[in-house]
């Protein structure tokens, strides 16, 4: 089932209506790196990455990952593994994905700048767990943690979410 979400911050999966988080820069059809905004257009669902020590491997048909406490995400442009996962320590620039405060324990890998990634484009966008006051993101999309595991149950493995403009 494909995913649409608006700069109103709500994501519709079918029929149902999700809350969710966005950028604290808002939508931009002109991603770049550090921008803070949510990137327009629609991308791929590329597969899950999940805390084992927390979470149980969610029901989904998307491509599974467990992580571990030396997972990273490059986040340096003028590095060759720009927007790729990485392992811990790296000599670039990189989030860490096993992260305290819960907002990675569940990550879905969406296909911005990836085929190949462009440098300066926008790294680590994802669709993650939101933090409980509902702060905005750097730019992902994210969810409670009930409402996206109930989304990942309804995904098939060709899965896309699309970003508008526009309200939903």
């Amino acid at each position: 089932m494909d995913l649409v979400a608006g700069a109103n911050g709500v994501l519709i999966c079918g029929e149902r209506r999700y809350p969710c988080v966005l950028g604290r820069s808002g939508v931009s059809g002109d991603k770049h790196e550090g921008d803070g905004a949510t990137p327009l257009g629609r991308f791929a669902l590329r597969r899950v990455l999940y805390r084992p020590d927390r979470l149980t491997p969610p029901a989904t048909a998307l491509p599974l990952v467990p992580l571990s406490p030396h997972d990273g995400w490059c986040d340096a442009p003028d590095h060759p593994d720009y927007n790729r996962p990485v392992r811990l320590p790296h000599p670039a620039s990189c989030e860490t994905l096993w992260r305290e405060d819960g907002v990675y324990d569940l990550i879905v890998v969406l296909g911005h700048n990836d085929d190949p990634p462009r440098p300066g484009l926008g790294s680590a966008i994802f669709m993650h767990v939101a933090r409980p006051q509902g702060e905005p993101t750097e730019g992902c999309v994210a969810l409670s943690l009930p409402d996206l595991l109930e989304i990942l149950a309804d995904t098939g493995p060709n899965a896309s979410l699309t970003i508008k403009a526009l309200p939903m």
